[in-house]
């Protein structure tokens, strides 16, 4: 599959790096708006520069597309490649509205082409060892969750681009742009989005539209009870973390790394008070979702990203959904703009109520086609 890169920034470099490490897959134009970033990153992958997308689009050797601009185009970008005959994979989030997310969902509906939008962090083997037990059953009735994102970016971040911290082009701060995986995590794990209440706040940056710090509780179809927490003032920068209880086990998910992992085995009787973080089985889950060598890709350790993007090859070539449709990514993008309507409005918001027809999530993750990553743990 040859792919054109648009975006010739740090994200469209990843996925030039990704692309060109994967057999059957390279890179054969990157386009820029400005012709000499287009070239730069096009000579390190012996592609073509090209500064016109439409050229690109026109090109019959190109398969596929890889959208990394300002999550704010995004949409029209992946519909004009659609339109054009092309599978695309977009960096996240699919676009900054549900609007623009239900036309890229009609858009993929009339084409025989495929979308995955980037959420990496599924294919984290910690990700996929809490999936996995989910599926499985093994935390009992599922209780409650968090995703916590306490991270750093300085006033120069923001000023580095008229784009960043617009409602725009950014579609949000901390949320959006920075927590959106985390989240994505949450929501993958504990199901059907419900209820949002929310608080943001603009706390220590200047001269951007969006918040750098947010509070909110969610509730799930499930019955499970959800808390996000995200700034962008946490300096020096900490970490992105995850928690997911249920009445049988626990697990804590720490900067992409599983390091606490408990379930209690079949016909085990629970005891009736419990403290602290006993019986941690997080290390010996870890040892088994270890990928083999025979899953490296050219000698190289696997990554989250080039799982995802042999995900989308897998899929194309087998004529099936990838493991993050628009659907998901829809999903994901709802709970966010929920959050932002009751920050502004001050009061609890059914993410039903912001989302769009057609663009709906596609329910529990237990409903995936495939709900966990090939080298998950068999727990």
């Amino acid at each position: 599959m040859k792919f054109a890169v648009v975006g010739a920034g740090v994200i469209g470099d990843l996925h030039a790096r990704t692309i060109t490490g994967l057999p059957g897959a390279e890179v054969g134009v990157v386009v820029d708006t400005q012709l000499e970033r287009a070239q730069d990153l096009a000579g390190r992958y012996q592609a073509r520069p090209l500064s016109d997308l439409s050229a690109a689009l026109a090109l019959p050797d190109i398969d596929a597309v890889a959208i990394c601009t300002p999550s704010g185009n995004h949409a029209d970008l992946v519909v004009a490649a659609l339109q054009a005959g092309k599978h695309v994979v977009v960096e996240k989030p699919l676009d900054v509205s549900l609007e623009a997310a239900a036309r890229v969902a009609a858009a993929e509906r009339d084409s025989d082409r495929r979308v995955t939008v980037i959420s990496q962090h599924r294919f984290d083997p910690a990700s996929a060892v809490v999936a996995q037990a989910l599926s499985h059953g093994r935390f009992g009735t599922v209780t409650s969750g968090s995703a916590s994102i306490s991270w750093w970016r300085s006033q120069a971040y923001y000023d580095s681009a008229p784009w960043r911290g617009t409602w725009a082009m950014d579609g949000g701060g901390v949320l959006m742009n920075q927590g959106i995986h985390t989240i994505d995590l949450l929501v993958w794990f504990l199901g059907q989005p419900v209820e949002v209440f929310a608080w943001t706040g603009l706390l220590a940056h200047e001269r951007i539209e969006v918040e750098d710090t947010a509070v909110a509780t969610i509730r799930f179809a499930g019955g499970a009870l959800g808390v996000i927490n995200g700034t962008t003032c946490a300096y020096p920068g900490l970490n992105a973390r995850v928690q997911i209880h249920g009445d049988r086990g626990s697990a804590i998910i720490d900067d992409d790394e599983l390091v606490y992992f408990h379930v209690a085995g079949d016909g085990e009787v629970v005891p009736d008070l419990g403290a602290g973080s006993p019986g941690n089985q997080a290390s010996a889950v870890r040892s088994a979702a270890v990928p083999s060598a025979d899953s490296r890709t050219a000698g190289l350790e696997p990554t989250s990203h080039r799982a995802q993007y042999q995900d989308f090859l897998t899929s194309v070539a087998g004529g099936l959904p990838p493991l993050v449709t628009v659907a998901e990514a829809t999903r994901t993008l709802a709970v966010i703009r929920a959050i932002y309507e009751s920050a502004d409005a001050g009061r609890p918001v059914t993410v039903a109520d912001v989302d769009l027809p057609g663009a709906q999530g596609s329910g529990d993750f237990r409903q995936s086609r495939r709900a966990v990553h090939e080298y998950g743990a068999d727990l």
